[in-house]
């Protein structure tokens, strides 16, 4: 009898068309034919998620014996594993899982995500896999107490998201990780120095507080947000330096997208304070800050950014509504400067959250005079008291930019 089109598929064909399929999916592929029903058994990506439940089962049992049942059978490499169910599971088996995968050293991407219950505690066979590129892991204690581990040679990827981690293990696993490109640490703890050498990497996300933050080396950051509470004695900071020309001070030549939250813009203000940066950032085309108007240093620190930022196209900024009775002096000393410089290249810029006061409406106001490209300005009140003021105030500054558009949008 002539075999059926999808029997006679060529192998990598059938291999590509399962790696698309959700993994519930490509198990029930098995049917479809005699020739196809080991063919499941050799996935190399391995996607254990919700999906993978029946609703009319018991959830956390089913997945499970999911989770068993597909390893049991499995043959040949495993290039990803992401384990990533909403249900809790026990640390035994988590802890068979890994030891299964333990014996597929060459495994290329480990995503778990331990969404309930206490933390997870890694056991010490993961720091084996050496051929690993992608490392994510969420609600977990990473404790290794192994002296042997000098890092993943060829970790690229690194997503810590509450993770408990020595400053011992924490520094082995940056440091000895020479191809670092994306890192991401949220709300880990065990550690207090956040000093950061990986020459290679390209991305950072970093949320937290910590008692030093440092980067070395950073000469190919492109894209960064910071969200840090970083402990220091202010006072003890206010040098002839200052915080800001401390943090952009050789460390982010190439960067090309900011992201600075209320904190760590605090952070930065502390200090003097230049018009501009000996160096600019002269690849930056989009910032992004979370900044009030009651602190005339923080003011003084953005404006001293966007100075320093010559290819800035698009500026976005949250404002802090219950922070805005600044000392109406120094906030115009802070902006009256301002009105000479040019940002020759910003088209879009979007604030939100703001209540009107003086301080904002003047920011706004030396934006679109300084602005001789600008395209549109999207303004989002905080509340509907005095929006319509707000409106007018707004519809009455000139503009540089015979193109600019304002748009109000709805609190």
């Amino acid at each position: 009898m002539e075999l059926d089109r999808i029997s006679s598929l060529p192998d990598d064909v059938t291999e590509k068309i399962l790696a698309r399929l959700p993994l519930k999916e490509a198990v029930r592929t098995s049917i479809l034919s005699r020739k196809w029903r080991h063919k499941s058994d050799m996935l190399q990506d391995l996607v254990f998620t919700d999906t993978c439940v029946s609703t009319k089962s018991h959830p956390t049992f089913s997945f499970v014996n999911i989770v068993d049942h597909v390893l049991l059978l499995h043959k040949g490499p495993i290039r990803k594993f992401k384990l990533s169910f909403t249900g809790k599971l026990t640390t035994g088996d988590i802890d068979r899982w890994i030891f299964h995968l333990s014996r597929n050293p060459v495994i290329k991407e480990m995503t778990l995500y331990n969404f309930e219950g206490d933390f997870y505690n890694i056991p010490s066979c993961l720091f084996s896999f050496q051929d690993i590129i992608r490392l994510e892991l969420f609600n977990c204690l990473l404790n290794n107490s192994s002296s042997t581990f000098k890092g993943f040679g060829s970790l690229k990827s690194l997503d810590l998201w509450f993770v408990t981690l020595s400053q011992d293990v924490f520094d082995n696993l940056i440091g000895c990780s020479p191809l670092l490109e994306i890192l991401k640490l949220q709300i880990c703890e065990g550690f207090i120095n956040l000093k950061i050498d990986a020459p290679k990497l390209r991305f950072i996300c970093i949320e937290g507080d910590f008692e030093d933050f440092n980067l070395v080396g950073s000469s190919n950051l492109v894209d960064a947000s910071f969200d840090l509470q970083v402990i220091v004695d202010q006072r003890g900071n206010c040098n002839s330096f200052g915080n800001l020309l401390k943090f952009f001070d050789h460390q982010l030549p190439q960067i090309r997208r900011l992201t600075i939250k209320r904190n760590f813009l605090k952070y930065l203000s502390i200090g003097a304070l230049p018009e501009k940066l000996p160096k600019p950032c002269q690849y930056l085309n989009f910032l992004s800050l979370d900044m009030n108007f009651d602190n005339p240093d923080e003011i003084s620190t953005v404006l001293c950014l966007l100075r320093s930022s010559p290819a800035l196209q698009e500026l976005k900024i949250l404002v802090d509504p219950e922070k805005d009775h600044a000392a109406v002096g120094e906030v115009e000393s802070c902006l009256y400067d301002n009105y000479n410089c040019a940002y020759t290249q910003l088209r879009l810029v979007e604030i939100t959250k703001i209540s009107g006061v003086k301080a904002q409406l003047d920011f706004i106001e030396s934006l679109l005079l300084s602005s001789p490209v600008l395209e549109r300005m999207t303004v989002q009140p905080a509340s509907v008291d005095g929006s319509f003021k707000l409106v007018k105030d707004l519809l009455l500054f000139k503009r540089d930019s015979k193109r600019a558009e304002i748009m109000v949008l709805d609190p």
